[in-house]
């Protein structure tokens, strides 16, 4: 047993309203410059569509995450020979209109514009060549349209698509936020020439080394989210640094921080690294997400805790773990599930899948109504968030809906009409913090190894001095 620390985030997807305060807010603070006018390390995707970068999730076309070639995992974009024929030039490449052209308006036109008979017009220009251009996508185009014209185009229908017609009356959304998922099993780091990807030994943030970037760009494909960019005037990867510094300081992501819907928490989840090969191995893909639950350990184990501390993990991680809202919405009450998991990266952010209207069919029904009733197909979530395992999905939704049932019926005290899977108490403690948590219960960051080693050098400030190497 080998435990590592990780820092882990999960969205709830019902409390989602699509205001993307998250991607303003990450974009002025980091991608606010020359080269980066593209990059949304956080983006907020209505589905159905095909989202940012166009069609992200078909790997067919863009060879990303990693697949099971005779029964051993494998980088989709290739084997270490395919990918050195592929080093000065990969054909995987998204282009910058597979994202958007970024633009802005000409404002001066408005200042400086002499007096005539129309009001004058701020047009568009293009933040790459400064020059007048025509606006024909953008990184949330398809922004509260429950079926645009690229709906059909969504890669989760693939599978299901017979099943489903995007009529008038059947028409559903949903918001879907999208950042890095600092992966246990990071295909960017693995496809990476260079080594200059990396993932954090104390918190498990990805991060890249711009001193190590060569620009080979082999990392952006092989993500299989897209959550890598390529900065075309530094020639350098950039992607989410999940806000560490504010991690290191035992903050929360700046998205987290100052989402109006409440709907992130964050916080520490213990892993036992010597099981994440196997999980990424997993032969049914339908299973993969048992096999993540099962590499994630119970951080009030006796002998998780001694491995942990073994492995130099401090007690205000542990103490952080034990008391991690992340962990009690993954695996004690299991209402969050990964993104894609059969991409085999093992992703560390989680969704609460969102409990949709009813369809039109049960709205006779006068008490709250079965989950194959809601209005988003249950094969559309399972594509999504249990790599097509519908099961899942039905359990998932089955629990969020016993803790409306429970709640309500503590109001009205009418009768509870079905086989309870938890205890009431669960129900309440489920709803306490998926509905009214405050600030200091959806985040329970611990304060970085950094800060720790100078709060220890400033207990010795004036008592001793720096010894060099040698004894000098």
């Amino acid at each position: 047993m080998k435990i590592k620390a990780q820092i882990s985030m999960v969205m709830n997807l019902d409390k989602c309203i699509g205001c993307h305060t998250c991607s303003i807010t990450c974009k002025n603070v980091w991608t606010n410059r020359p080269g980066a006018e593209y990059m949304y390390f956080n983006n907020v995707e209505t589905k159905p569509g095909i989202g940012y970068p166009k069609q992200w999730e078909n790997q067919e076309k863009w060879k990303g995450g990693w697949e099971l070639k005779g029964g051993k995992l494998q980088l989709r974009s290739g084997n270490k020979l395919e990918r050195l024929a592929k080093l000065f030039y990969h054909p995987d490449q998204p282009e910058m209109d597979d994202y958007y052209e970024p633009w802005t308006y000409d404002y001066e036109t408005l200042i400086t514009s002499k007096r005539k008979k129309h009001q004058p017009i701020a047009r568009p220009r293009s933040l790459i060549t400064q020059k007048p251009m025509e606006i024909k996508w953008g990184p949330n185009w398809e922004d509260d349209l429950a079926a645009g014209e690229s709906a059909r185009q969504d890669h989760n229908f693939k599978n299901i698509a017979e099943d489903i017609t995007l009529e008038f009356h059947d028409l559903f959304m949903k918001y879907l936020p999208r950042t890095c998922n600092h992966c246990l099993n990071p295909a960017c780091v693995a496809a990476c020439p260079s080594g200059a990807i990396y993932k954090r030994e104390e918190d498990g943030v990805v991060l890249v080394s711009q001193d190590g970037c060569r620009g080979w760009r082999h990392c952006i494909p092989a993500c299989p989210y897209k959550k890598v960019y390529f900065n075309w005037k530094t020639n350098k990867a950039e992607k989410c640094i999940f806000c560490f510094p504010r991690l290191e300081n035992g903050l929360p992501t700046i998205c987290a921080d100052t989402c109006v819907g409440r709907l992130r928490y964050m916080g520490v989840l213990l892993y036992d690294m010597d099981k994440v090969k196997d999980a990424a191995s997993t032969p049914d893909k339908g299973e993969i997400y048992h096999s993540m639950l099962d590499i994630l350990q119970d951080p009030h184990d006796p002998e998780v805790i001694k491995a942990a501390k073994d492995a130099g993990i401090p007690d205000n991680w542990l103490k952080a773990a034990q008391a991690s809202p992340v962990y009690k919405m993954v695996k004690e009450w299991q209402v969050a599930l990964p993104l894609h998991a059969e991409y085999r990266t093992l992703p560390m952010v989680w969704y609460v899948p969102p409990l949709s209207p009813i369809t039109r069919r049960a709205e006779a029904d006068v008490y709250l109504p079965d989950v194959k009733d809601m209005r988003i197909p249950l094969s559309y979530i399972a594509e999504l968030f249990a790599a097509g395992n519908v099961a899942v999905v039905e359990n998932v939704l089955q629990r969020l809906l016993d803790m409306r049932m429970v709640m309500r019926a503590k109001e009205t005290g009418e009768e509870l009409p079905r086989r309870l899977e938890y205890d009431l108490e669960t129900y309440e403690a489920m709803y306490r913090l998926m509905g009214i948590a405050k600030y200091k219960d959806r985040f329970n960051i611990p304060a970085g190894l950094q800060e720790q080693a100078e709060d220890k050098l400033r207990e010795l400030q004036g008592s001793c001095g720096y010894n060099c190497p040698g004894g000098c």
